[in-house]
C-alpha cells in the first residue's frame, strides 16, 4: 500500500527566488563600485571576477569555503573574525537600508551561515555579533526566498537554544541601533511566517499564549475575563503552575517579568517610543527636500515603524497568534496612537498610514477570537448597537453632562464627527475618569494619559461603527483607475527588492475565516491584474506620440496596435439606483473610433471585439512643451505619459458604419445571413463601472474635480487571454456576498486549523466497503503485488476459494486499512499497516465473471493496459473514497494515468454521481480527456468545456454543441435500429417515430417478450438448443460478426442471450436519454440539459470555471466529485472557485470528494509582479499550503520517463523515487547516446569574446558564449542524424531564449538545418519532455532565480535520454541549495566529452561505456568541429553528384536532393553554397525518417544502412519537413 506522508517538519517552505538589483552607495569598502548600465535605472551586479577578488571572498576561502567537504585546510573558529566582519561589513547607520545588501549577498552565497556560523554556534558562549550575523543571514535567505531553516535541523536542541538566545538578546544590556532593531524585528516576522516548522512554532507561539495577559492593565484584564469566563479556570491553573515552578527554583514569583509575558509588550512600547522620534521638528533652513515645512523624517525609524506594523498585522491575521495578543494591542491603544502620530499625516508616511488602516481592520475583524467562528454582518451590527446602548445607559446614570448624548438616537451619534462633538462637553479630568475608571479602556499609567485628543480618539475608536467589508467590496470599482495603478505601495514596480514592506495582504498558512480568505485573494488578484493593465498602458501610450496642436487640443502623430484615438464618446443611459444603493444600477455609453489607419490583420483584431470584452478609456493631455531629459527624470509616470484618467468598461455590442450589429450575441442573426462589416467607423456600446461613475460624479459636484467622462480620447484593448480579470473578480465578489458553503469535512482544514488528517478517507463516513476495481489489475499477480502488506485471499461469488482467479476483481477493504492510515511525521515514511500484524491481515478479493456485454464489437469494453504500482493503487483507493485525497506526482510517475483510473473506477462504482475535472492548462486537460476516452466510460457521458476543445486529438466533438449534435445523430441511428427491431418482430415500423414511442415499444413488445422467454427457460434448462430455438430477437441479431448461439450448451447460450438483451436495454436507455433533446428545441436549452443532467464527467480549465461561475449557478450545474490535475500550478483562489460552482442544497454542500494531484517540488503558479509573489506569497497554491499544513498525501514513487542515471539528478528531492521496471529493461534506456561519451554532463563555458552574462535591459539576461556553444552541439547532433523533433533547447531566461533563436536563425537556417523541436524557457516547458535537452543556465555573476530548487527540478527532469547543461562551473558549484544535483554532475568531466568514432545516431555502446573520449576544449573548437563535419559531408555530396548529374539552368553542381527543399528554408533564403545546404537538408530528412526506429531502440541492418546513408549524405527524396518554431516564435 502507499506511503502516506503528513504533519511534521516541512523543509522546503521557501521557494520563490528572484534576482534583485542591489545598491552599493552605503557600502564603505575600498573596492571599486560597479558602474551603472547605460539605459538602466538599477545598479549593475558586480562580476564574478570582482567577487573572487573581494576581501570577503578571500576570508571565506581561508576560513570556511568547502568546509563541509571535509577539506582540512580551514582555520579554527575565531569569534573575533565574526565580530570584525559584523562591525566592518554588516553594520549600517541611517537611511532606509538595514544592511549593505551586496556584502550580505556575498557572505550568504559563500555559505557563511552553513559552514561557519552555525557549526560553531553555542547558545551559552556565542557573542552578540555571532547571533546578529546569523539573524542577518537568515533574513537574507528569506529575502531571496530560499529554504532558511534546513541547515538547523541537524542539531535540533542547538536550534532551540539559538531561538531562545535570539529572544533574550535584548536582555543582554547592549543598546541596539535602529538598523539592528529592524533586522531583529524582520527575523521575528520571518519566524512567525514559518509556523509549519515544528521547532520554530513551538518556540515563538509561547510568546502569544495566555501568559501574555500578565502584562495587561488590571481594568482591561478584568474586562477580558468577564467577556470570556471560560478562560478563568485556565488562568488560575496556569498561575498555580507558574508559582509552583518559581518556588521550585527558589525565585520570587513575578509573572510580569517572564519572557513570555513581557516580550511583545516591550516590543510594542519600544515601537511607540521610536514612533515619537520618527518625525522631528527642524528649523526652516534645515528642512530637507521632500519634507513637510519644519519637519524631518528619520528614514531608518520610518522603516522600523512600517516593519512593526507588518509584524502586528501578521500576528492579528492568524488565529493562533491573534487570540490573546488582540487584548494587548487594544490595551496599549496602538491604533489610536498611530492615528495621532505626526508620521500618519506626513507625506512620507503614506505607506505607514495604509499599514495602520490595515492593522485597524484586522484588530476589529468580524470573528470570535476564542471559538474562531465568523460573525455575520447582523452579529457585528447588533454588537455595535448593544455596546453603544450600554454606554448611553452609563452616561445617563453617572455622567450628567452627557445626558443629551444618552438620549440621542443611534443615527445621531453613528458618525465619527457627531460622536466626537457630543464628547467635547467633557473636561480632561472627566474624560480620564470615564476612560480609566468607568470604561477601563486604557491604563492610567499610559504615557499619553494626559492628552485629551488621545482620550477622545480611544473612545471614538472603541464605539465608532465600522463599515461592513461586504459593503466596502460592493462599492469598490472592479476596474482599476489611474490613482490605484501608479500607487507604488499598492502596486509596486517590477524592481521590488524585498527590503521594505508593502500595504498588501499576505497569503499565509492560515486564514481567520472564509471571508478573510476571499478578501485577501480579491485584493491581491485585483492588484495583480492592475499591474498587468498598467504595463499594457505604458507599452501602448508612448507609441501614439501625443502632442498639443494649434487649437490647444490633444492630437496624435503615431499609432498603436492596441490603442486607437476616440472620435466621439457619449453617455447614453443612466439607470436609477437599486433599492438600498446609491450608485446607478447601470451606466451605458457609446464610443466611436476609426480603423482606417490600420492594416487588414489589425483591423480584423479590432473587428473581433465581442460581448463581455473589457476595454479601457484613457484621457491623455501631454505637456505643451516636450519634457527635457531632466524634467522627465523628475516627473511621475503619469506626467511623462500625459495620462489624466483611466476607466474600464465592458462591451455590450459593436456596430459598423451603417449601424449594423457586427458581432450578434443574441442569436437573432443566423450564421449564413452574416455579412462583413461596412466602412471604417466603428461604434462600441459599453457598460461603465457604476461604482466608479458614482465616485467620479460625487467628486465633480462636491470638490469641483475635473470631469473624466468629457475628456476621453483613447480606447485601448488587451489580449483576450490576459483580459479575463473582471469575470474572476466578479466571481470572488459574488462568493463574498453569498453564504459560502464549503463542505463541513473540508472547512477547518481549508482555513488551516484542526486535525490535518480529518478529511482523509479513513476518517470519513459513508465509505465504499466493497469496491469493484474493473480493469485496474491486469492479473492476480498484479493484485498481489499491489497489496504487499496483506495476505490476499481470492474467492468466488459463492465465497469458496478461487484457485485460478482472473480479472475483474471486487475487493472488500479490510478494517486494518481504514484504521491504520493516518498522518505521520513528514520526515518519516508511513505504511498503511503496522509490520507486526502483516501476516495476519487478510484482504478478500472476489474474482467475478462480468456479464456478456453484447454480440457486437462496439459492445466490448475498452481495457486498461497500465500496470499500476502499489502506490498508484493506494492513490486510486483513496481517490474513490469520500474525503480529501492528495497525490504528489514527481516527473514521469503517471499522474494522469492514476487520475484517469480514479475516474474510471468512480464512474463504475457510483454511476449516479457526477465528476468535475479541473486543470491549469488546456494541454493537460486534453491529455487527461484523451486517456478517459480510452477507458470504459461511454462517450455520451463526457463533456469538455472551454476554448481548448478543438485541440483534442479525436474525431469526436466533445464540446457542448458537439455533444448535442452527437446525441441528435445518435437518436436517429437508434430509432432506425428500433424500426429494424420492429421489422424483425413483424410489427409496424412507426414505433421508431420518436423516443417516446420507442419507450412504449420497449415496454409493450420487447421487455414483455424477454420476460416470457426467461419464464420458459426456467422450465427447459436441460435442453441445450432451447435458447437458440426460442430466443425472441434472433432475427434482429442475425447481422453479428459471429453467430450468437452455438446450441451446444444451455448456460453458454443463455449468457449470450443475456448479452444480446443487454445490448437492447442499453439501446433503449440511450433513447430515453435522447428524449430530452427531442423535447427541448433551442440549442441553448439542449446544451444546458446536457451539462446539468446528461454528462457524468465534465472537464474544464480553472480559468473557465472562474469565468463562467455565474452561468453554472444559473443553469443549476451539480457535481459530487472534484478532481484537479496540476493543482500545484493553480492559484489559491482559482482552486477554491471550482469547489463552489453549484448552489447549496438546504445549507448542505453536495461535494463528497476532492482529489488534488500535483507536485509542489515543481514550479508554482505564475505571478508576474515580483512583490505579490515575494511579499504576499500569491504564488502559493492551495496544494502547497495543504502540504505545509501537514495534510496527508500519497507520493507516487516510480518514474518511467528518464534513464535511471538522469533521474538521480532530481530524485533526491523526493522521498522514495525509484524507476519502473521497463526503464531498467528497455533497450532505448540502456544504449548510450551516439556521438557523446556520457548521457549527461555539466559543460563549463568560459567567457566568450571577453564576456560572460550581459543584460541589455534589466532582468533580460543573455550569454552569447553559451548560446553559440549550445547551437554548435545542436548542429553536431543533427549532422549525426538525430531528429530535430527529439531535441529541445531550454534556458532559464527569456533574453537567452531569444538570443539562441537568433543564433539558430543565423547559423542553422542558412545551412539548411532546421530549428529544434522547441527553444523555450524552463518555466514554459514545465509539463513537457523530450529525448535530448540542451540547457543553458546563463548566469556568471549570481545564481539568480535558479536557486529556487523547484526550477532546478523542472530543468533536470525534462530529458529522457540525454541532458547537457552549459553553465559557469565556478558559480554553480558554490550554490548551497543546488549541491545534490551539481555535485552529481561534477563527478564527470566539465569539458564536453564526444565520441568521434560514431557517425550515426545509433550505437551498440552501452550507457556506462564512454568509448574513446575526445574532450572539447572551448566554444571555438566545437564550432570548428561542426564546420569540419559539414565540409566532409559537402565533399561526399560532390563525389556523389559526379555520378548523378541533373540538368539545371544554374549549372551542374545542383544536387538532386535540392529538389526537396522545404518551403520554410525557401522563405529563409538559400545559402550561397547550394550543395552544402542540400546535403544538410538531406540529412535532416533522413534523420526524421529513422526517428521511429530510434524510439524502438532497433538496430537491424536495415536501420544501420539507413543511418549510414544519412551520415554519408545519401540521396533519399523522401525528405520530411522540419518542425518549426511557429507555435512560440513570437511568444514574447
Amino acid at each position: 500500500m502507499p506511503k502516506v506522508y503528513g504533519t511534521g517538519t516541512y523543509d522546503f517552505r521557501r521557494h520563490r527566488v528572484a534576482e534583485y538589483p542591489f545598491e552599493t552607495q552605503t557600502v564603505k569598502t575600498q573596492e571599486k563600485q560597479p558602474e551603472r548600465r547605460p539605459g538602466g535605472n538599477v545598479t549593475s551586479s558586480i562580476t564574478l571576477v570582482e567577487i573572487q577578488r573581494d576581501r570577503l571572498t578571500k576570508i571565506a576561502a581561508a576560513n570556511w569555503l568547502n568546509a563541509s567537504g571535509g577539506e582540512g585546510s580551514q582555520r579554527k573558529f575565531d569569534p573575533e573574525l565574526v565580530k570584525e566582519i559584523y562591525e566592518t561589513e554588516l553594520l549600517i547607520f541611517g537611511g532606509r537600508k538595514t544592511v549593505p545588501l551586496q556584502r550580505v549577498m556575498i557572505l550568504e552565497v559563500s555559505q557563511y551561515l552553513e559552514n561557519y556560523l552555525w557549526p560553531n554556534f553555542d547558545a551559552e558562549t556565542a557573542t552578540f555579533e555571532h547571533v546578529m550575523s546569523m539573524i542577518l543571514m537568515i533574513n537574507e535567505k528569506f529575502r531571496e526566498n530560499v529554504a532558511a531553516w534546513i541547515c538547523f535541523h541537524d542539531r535540533k536542541d542547538a536550534f532551540r537554544g539559538f531561538l531562545w538566545r535570539v529572544l533574550r538578546l535584548k536582555e543582554e544590556g547592549r543598546k541596539l541601533t535602529i538598523a539592528e532593531k529592524t533586522n531583529y524585528l524582520l527575523f521575528m516576522i520571518n519566524a512567525f511566517q514559518s509556523l509549519e516548522d515544528e521547532i520554530v512554532s513551538e518556540t515563538v507561539l509561547k510568546l502569544v499564549g495566555l501568559q501574555l495577559w500578565h502584562c495587561l492593565s488590571p481594568g482591561r484584564f478584568q474586562t477580558e475575563l468577564c467577556l470570556k469566563p471560560q478562560l478563568t479556570r485556565k488562568w488560575r491553573k496556569m498561575i498555580r503552575k507558574e508559582a509552583k515552578e518559581a518556588k521550585k527554583l527558589g525565585k520570587p514569583f513575578d509573572p510580569s517579568k517572564m519572557l513570555e509575558a513581557a516580550f511583545l509588550r516591550d516590543l510594542i512600547e519600544e515601537f511607540l517610543e521610536i514612533l515619537e522620534l520618527t518625525v522631528k521638528q527642524t528649523d526652516d533652513n534645515e528642512s530637507h527636500f521632500g519634507d513637510s515645512h519644519g519637519e524631518k523624517v528619520d528614514d531608518s525609524c520610518l522603516l522600523y515603524c512600517e516593519r512593526f506594523m507588518e509584524f502586528l498585522i501578521d500576528l492579528l491575521s492568524q488565529l493562533p497568534t491573534r487570540r490573546f495578543l488582540k487584548a494587548v494591542v487594544a490595551d496599549v491603544a496602538v491604533v489610536p496612537k498611530c492615528h495621532l502620530s505626526a508620521l500618519y499625516t506626513h507625506e512620507k508616511g503614506r505607506l505607514f498610514s495604509q499599514l495602520v488602516d490595515l492593522l485597524q481592520f484586522y484588530e476589529g475583524f468580524e470573528i470570535d477570537d476564542h471559538t474562531g467562528s465568523q460573525m455575520s454582518d447582523d452579529d457585528v451590527l447588533l454588537a455595535h448597537y448593544s455596546r453603544l446602548q450600554a454606554f448611553q445607559l452609563l452616561a445617563f446614570k453617572q455622567i450628567p453632562k452627557l445626558r443629551d448624548f444618552a438620549l440621542c438616537n443611534i443615527g445621531a451619534i453613528n458618525k465619527r464627527a457627531d460622536f466626537s462633538k457630543k464628547l467635547s462637553v467633557l473636561s480632561a479630568e472627566e474624560l480620564q475618569d470615564l476612560i480609566f475608571n468607568k470604561l477601563q479602556l486604557v491604563s492610567k499609567e499610559d504615557p499619553c494619559a494626559s492628552k485629551v485628543d488621545f482620550l477622545v480618539e480611544v473612545l471614538v475608536s472603541f464605539f465608532e461603527k465600522r463599515q461592513s467589508q461586504k459593503d466596502a467590496i460592493n462599492a469598490l470599482p472592479l476596474y482599476p483607475n489611474e490613482k490605484v495603478m501608479w500607487d507604488e505601495s499598492l502596486v509596486p514596480s517590477i524592481n521590488y527588492s524585498g527590503e521594505g514592506c508593502l500595504a498588501l495582504p499576505k497569503l499565509n498558512l492560515q486564514f481567520l475565516t472564509l471571508h478573510d480568505y476571499l478578501l485577501r485573494n480579491f485584493n491581491l488578484f485585483r492588484l495583480e491584474s492592475t499591474y498587468e493593465i498598467r504595463e499594457d498602458i505604458q507599452e501602448a501610450v508612448p507609441h501614439l506620440l501625443a502632442y498639443i496642436n494649434n487649437e490647444g487640443d490633444t492630437a496624435f502623430r503615431g499609432w498603436s496596435r492596441m490603442a486607437v484615438p476616440v472620435r466621439e464618446f457619449k453617455i447614453t443611459e443612466i439607470k436609477q439606483p437599486n433599492i438600498g444603493e446609491v450608485k446607478p444600477s447601470s451606466v451605458t455609453a457609446e464610443v466611436s473610433f476609426s480603423i482606417s489607419s490600420y492594416r487588414a490583420h489589425i483591423r480584423s483584431e479590432w473587428d473581433s471585439i465581442k460581448e463581455h470584452d473589457v476595454l479601457f478609456l484613457l484621457s491623455i493631455r501631454p505637456s505643451f512643451e516636450p519634457l527635457s531629459q531632466e524634467e522627465a527624470a523628475k516627473c511621475t509616470v503619469l506626467e511623462r505619459l500625459g495620462l489624466q484618467f483611466v476607466r474600464g468598461c465592458e462591451v455590450i455590442e459593436v456596430r459598423d458604419e451603417e449601424g449594423v450589429l457586427m458581432n450578434d450575441f443574441t442569436g437573432s442573426i443566423k450564421r449564413d445571413e452574416w455579412k462583413p462589416p461596412k466602412g471604417e467607423l466603428r461604434t462600441v456600446v459599453v457598460a461603465l463601472d457604476t461604482a466608479q461613475y458614482h465616485m467620479d460624479v460625487t467628486d465633480v459636484s462636491d470638490r469641483g474635480a475635473m470631469d473624466a467622462y468629457g475628456s476621453f480620447n483613447i480606447l485601448m484593448r488587451r489580449k483576450p487571454k490576459e483580459n479575463n480579470f473582471k469575470a474572476i473578480l466578479e466571481s470572488i465578489r459574488d462568493l463574498m456576498n453569498e453564504t459560502c458553503i464549503v463542505p463541513d469535512w473540508l472547512h477547518n482544514i481549508f482555513l488551516g486549523y484542526g486535525n490535518p488528517s480529518a478529511a482523509q478517507w479513513t476518517n470519513m463516513p459513508d465509505l465504499l466497503e466493497v469496491v469493484d476495481f474493473k480493469d485496474t489489475f491486469l492479473n492476480a499477480d498484479h493484485l498481489r503485488e499491489s497489496f504487499p502488506d496483506f495476505k490476499v485471499c481470492f474467492v468466488k461469488a459463492d465465497h469458496k476459494e478461487d484457485l485460478n482467479p482472473l480479472p475483474p476483481f471486487r475487493i472488500t477493504l479490510p478494517k486494518a486499512m481504514k484504521n491504520s492510515t493516518h498522518a505521520l511525521s513528514g520526515d518519516l515514511k508511513s505504511k498503511i499497516i503496522s509490520p507486526i500484524h502483516n501476516s495476519e491481515e487478510k484482504i478478500v478479493v472476489e474474482a467475478y465473471i462480468p456479464p456478456d456485454p453484447g454480440p457486437y464489437p462496439q459492445d466490448q469494453p475498452k481495457r486498461n493496459s497500465v500496470r499500476f504500482t502499489p502506490t498508484q493503487v493506494g492513490a486510486i483507493i483513496s481517490g474513490i473514497q469520500p474525503g480529501l485525497t492528495m497525490v504528489v506526482g514527481p516527473p514521469g510517475t503517471g499522474k494522469t494515468d492514476t487520475a484517469v483510473q480514479i475516474l474510471n473506477v468512480l464512474y463504475h462504482n457510483c454511476p449516479s454521481q457526477r465528476t468535475l475535472i479541473i486543470t491549469h492548462s488546456n494541454q493537460a486537460l486534453n491529455d487527461l480527456f484523451e486517456k478517459i476516452m480510452e477507458r470504459d466510460v461511454p462517450a455520451r457521458y463526457l463533456l469538455r468545456l472551454g476554448q481548448g476543445e478543438q485541440e483534442l486529438a479525436t474525431d469526436l466533438d466533445f464540446s457542448r454543441q458537439g455533444r448535442v449534435n452527437a446525441m441528435l445523430v445518435r437518436r436517429i441511428e437508434l430509432l432506425n435500429e428500433v424500426e429494424r427491431l420492429a421489422r424483425s418482430l413483424k410489427l409496424p415500423e412507426d414505433v421508431g417515430y420518436t423516443c417516446e414511442t420507442a419507450g412504449y415499444f420497449w415496454l409493450l413488445h420487447v421487455y414483455s417478450r424477454w420476460e416470457q422467454f426467461l419464464d420458459a427457460c426456467t422450465k427447459n434448462k436441460d435442453k441445450p438448443t432451447f435458447v437458440k430455438d426460442r430466443f425472441p430477437f434472433q432475427d434482429f441479431f442475425s447481422n453479428t460478426p459471429q453467430p450468437v448461439f452455438s446450441g451446444e450448451s444451455f448456460e453458454k447460450d443463455m449468457r449470450a442471450a443475456k448479452g444480446c438483451f443487454r445490448h437492447l436495454s442499453t439501446m433503449f436507455q440511450e433513447l430515453e436519454e435522447c428524449r430530452a433533446f427531442e423535447l427541448l428545441k433551442s440549442t441553448a436549452d439542449r446544451a444546458n440539459y446536457l451539462m446539468t443532467k446528461q454528462a457524468k464527467i465534465v472537464a474544464m480549465t480553472c480559468t473557465h470555471a472562474a469565468l463562467k461561475r455565474k452561468d453554472f449557478l444559473q443553469v443549476g450545474f451539480k457535481y459530487d466529485n472534484l478532481l484537479m490535475e496540476e493543482s500545484a500550478q493553480i492559484l489559491e483562489i482559482e482552486t477554491f472557485i471550482p469547489m463552489l460552482l453549484q448552489r447549496q442544497e438546504d445549507g448542505y454542500a453536495r461535494l463528497k470528494r476532492c482529489i488534488l494531484i500535483g507536485d509542489h517540488h515543481q514550479l508554482p503558479p505564475v505571478v508576474k509582479n515580483m512583490a505579490f509573489q515575494k511579499y504576499s506569497h500569491m504564488d502559493q497554491s492551495l496544494f502547497t499550503r495543504f502540504v505545509r499544513l501537514g495534510i496527508p498525501y500519497i507520493e507516487l514513487n516510480a518514474q518511467g520517463r528518464a534513464r535511471s542515471s538522469l533521474a538521480k539528478l532530481y530524485n533526491w528531492r523526493y522521498r522514495d523515487l525509484g524507476d519502473l521496471p521497463f526503464v531498467r529493461e528497455d533497450p532505448i534506456f540502456n544504449k548510450a547516446n551516439s556521438g557523446f561519451s556520457y548521457d549527461y554532463q555539466l559543460i563549463d563555458v568560459p567567457d566568450y569574446l571577453g564576456k560572460g552574462e550581459t543584460a541589455p535591459s534589466p532582468w533580460f539576461y543573455q550569454n552569447e558564449g553559451e548560446a553559440e556553444y549550445i547551437v554548435s552541439v545542436y548542429m553536431y547532433m543533427r549532422l549525426l542524424g538525430y531528429p530535430a523533433s527529439k531535441i529541445s533547447i531550454l534556458t532559464t531566461y527569456n533574453g537567452q531564449k531569444l538570443l539562441i533563436r537568433d543564433v539558430i536563425s543565423r547559423r542553422c537556417n542558412s545551412s539548411g538545418i532546421g530549428p529544434p523541436s522547441k527553444v523555450a524557457t524552463v518555466d514554459k516547458f514545465q509539463g513537457q519532455q523530450n529525448d535530448f535537452i540542451l540547457l543553458s543556465l546563463v548566469r556568471t555573476r549570481f545564481v539568480g532565480h535558479l536557486r529556487d530548487v523547484r526550477r532546478l527540478v523542472v530543468a533536470m527532469s525534462r530529458a529522457r535520454l540525454g541532458l547537457y547543461v552549459f553553465c559557469r562551473r565556478a558559480l554553480f558549484e558554490q550554490c548551497y541549495e543546488l549541491q545534490p544535483t551539481v555535485q552529481l554532475l561534477l563527478q564527470r568531466p566539465d569539458h564536453l566529452a564526444l565520441n568521434l568514432d560514431e557517425a550515426t545516431p545509433f550505437t551498440e555502446r552501452h550507457v556506462g561505456e564512454t568509448g574513446r573520449i575526445h574532450f572539447v576544449s572551448d566554444i571555438q573548437e566545437m564550432g570548428g568541429l561542426v564546420n569540419f563535419k559539414m565540409q566532409q559531408l559537402y565533399q561526399v555530396q560532390v563525389m556523389g553528384d559526379q555520378y548523378k548529374p541533373i540538368s539545371h539552368p544554374n549549372g551542374a553542381l545542383k544536387s538532386s536532393s535540392q529538389d526537396v527543399v522545404d518551403s520554410g528554408d525557401e522563405e529563409r533564403g538559400s545559402h550561397p553554397n547550394g550543395i552544402l545546404k542540400s546535403t544538410s537538408q538531406n540529412i535532416v530528412g533522413e534523420s526524421d525518417k529513422v526517428e521511429k526506429n530510434m524510439e524502438q531502440g532497433e538496430n537491424s541492418d536495415e536501420v544501420k544502412d539507413t543511418a549510414m546513408s544519412v551520415a554519408s549524405g545519401g540521396d533519399d527524396e523522401n525528405v520530411l519537413q522540419e518542425d518549426g518554431l511557429a507555435e512560440d516564435k513570437m511568444e514574447e
